[in-house]
C-alpha cells in the first residue's frame, strides 16, 4: 500500500451482494469516493444457506462477502454473523481505522476491536429507525448503541436531521458531522429533450409503508380526472411491486403509468434524465440518493417534506408538501407540470457537483480520517 494513504476498513450492514445488487448500493458509493485518497476494504456479512466467501478487487475496492449458514435459532445466527466478521478481518493487514456504515452489531466489533488492538473507528448511519415514528426501542440496544456512539471518533450522518434524532435518543459525541450520499455526476447528466407529453418520474425500493407508492397513485388519479396531460414512470422493485400494479389498474392509471422494473446504470440513467422531474411521496425517510441523482441531471423535484429532505429541497430546485396528502401531492405535481421549464437544469446539476460529486465527499472523507488520526 502507498505510505501516504491509509488502511481503511469499511464494516457494512448493507451493501450490494448476489441478491440484490442495490441493497447499500450508497456504502458502496462512499467506499468508491474514500478509495481515491486512501485504501479501503469493505467487509460484508449475509446469512445464506451454506458458508461461502468471496474476496475481489472491484474498482479499487477490495470487497469480502462471507455468506454464513443462517440458523433458526436469533442467538445463533447473530455468533455466526459477529464469527463471519472476524474471519473476514483476519484476511486483511491491520486497518489504520474502522469505518462501521449501520449500527449497533458492527459497532461492537469496532468497539472490540480499538480496545484490544487501539484500532480507532468513526461511525455513518444511514438508519432513518432514529426518526420520529420509527422503532429504535430495547433496552440492551440501546444501552449497545449508547456506548458504542460515545466511544467512536466521529460519528457522521447523511443528514442533520438523523444526527439531530439520534441526539434525541441519548447517543451522545462530541463529533457529528453530517457527510453526503455520493452521486457519480459522471453517469447521471443532463439529457436535452423535449417531452410531447410531460413526463413524470418515480423511484424507489417499492416498500408502500414507507415509500407511499400508494398515495402516489391517488395523486396521479387527481391528475387525471382533472384531465391534465401527463405520463408517469414508476422504477424499482421490491415487495409491494405486484401490489401497486394492481392498485393502478384498479385506478384506471394503465393509460397514464408505466412500471419500468428494477433499473441500473445506463439503463437508469436513461430513463430518469428523460423525465421532467422527479416526484416521491415517502412516509418518512433520511436522505434518498434518487433525489441527487435526478438535480445532477437537471430535474427539478417534488416530494413529501420528511426526514432530510427539506435540507435539499427548496424553491431553487423544487416543491415539497406534506406527508400522507393526495390532494397537496396532486396540487404540487400540477404546478410542477406547468412551471417545470422555468428551473434551469445547468444550476440545478451544478449544486450536486460541488457537494455531492465523488471527489467532493472522498476530499471530506480524507479529512476525517486524517483528524481520527
Amino acid at each position: 500500500m502507498d505510505n501516504d494513504r491509509k488502511h481503511i476498513v469499511f464494516l457494512a450492514r448493507w451493501f450490494p451482494h448476489r441478491y440484490d445488487p442495490m441493497f447499500g448500493l450508497f456504502v458502496q458509493r462512499h467506499a468508491e469516493a474514500a478509495a481515491l485518497y486512501n485504501d479501503i476494504s469493505v467487509i460484508y456479512v449475509h446469512p445464506d444457506n451454506q458458508y461461502d466467501i468471496e474476496d475481489k478487487t472491484i474498482g479499487n475496492v477490495r470487497t469480502i462477502r462471507v455468506y454464513y449458514k443462517k440458523s433458526k435459532s436469533k442467538i445463533i445466527s447473530i455468533l455466526r454473523y459477529f464469527k463471519a466478521n472476524r474471519q473476514a478481518l483476519r484476511r486483511l493487514p491491520k486497518p489504520d481505522i474502522i469505518h462501521v456504515h449501520v449500527l449497533t452489531r458492527l459497532g461492537l466489533i469496532a468497539l472490540w476491536q480499538k480496545i484490544v488492538h487501539g484500532t480507532p473507528y468513526i461511525i455513518t448511519e444511514h438508519w432513518s429507525r432514529y426518526l420520529p415514528g420509527n422503532n429504535f426501542s430495547g433496552c440492551l440496544r440501546k444501552l449497545a448503541t449508547k456506548i458504542v456512539v460515545r466511544h467512536a471518533y466521529t460519528v457522521t450522518t447523511v443528514t442533520e436531521n438523523l444526527a439531530q434524532a439520534m441526539q434525541n435518543h441519548g447517543l451522545r459525541n462530541p463529533n457529528y458531522i453530517v457527510l453526503p450520499n455520493v452521486v457519480d455526476t459522471n453517469l447521471f447528466t443532463i439529457h436535452p429533450h423535449d417531452n410531447a407529453i410531460p413526463r413524470i418520474i418515480h423511484i424507489s425500493c417499492f416498500e408502500d409503508k414507507s415509500k407511499n407508492i400508494s398515495g402516489l397513485l391517488k395523486s396521479l388519479k387527481i391528475l387525471k380526472d382533472k384531465g391534465i396531460c401527463f405520463e408517469a414512470i414508476l422504477i424499482g422493485d421490491g415487495m409491494d411491486f405486484e401490489a401497486m400494479k394492481q392498485q393502478a389498474e384498479s385506478l384506471q392509471l394503465n393509460d397514464k403509468v408505466t412500471f419500468a422494473g428494477l433499473l441500473q446504470g445506463k439503463d437508469l440513467v436513461d430513463i430518469l434524465a428523460s423525465g421532467d422531474f422527479l416526484v416521491l411521496s415517502s412516509n418518512y425517510e433520511n436522505m434518498p440518493v434518487v433525489i441527487l441523482e435526478a438535480l445532477a441531471c437537471g430535474l427539478p423535484i417534488v416530494s413529501t417534506k420528511v426526514g432530510g429532505i427539506s435540507e435539499i429541497v427548496n424553491d431553487s430546485n423544487g416543491i415539497l408538501v406534506p406527508p400522507q396528502n393526495p390532494e397537496r401531492l396532486a396540487d404540487a405535481m400540477e404546478t410542477m407540470l406547468q412551471t417545470y421549464h422555468n428551473y434551469n437544469a445547468d444550476a440545478l446539476r451544478e449544486g450536486i457537483i460541488k457537494k455531492f460529486s465523488n471527489e467532493s465527499v472522498g476530499k471530506l472523507l480524507n479529512i476525517i480520517y486524517h483528524n481520527t488520526l
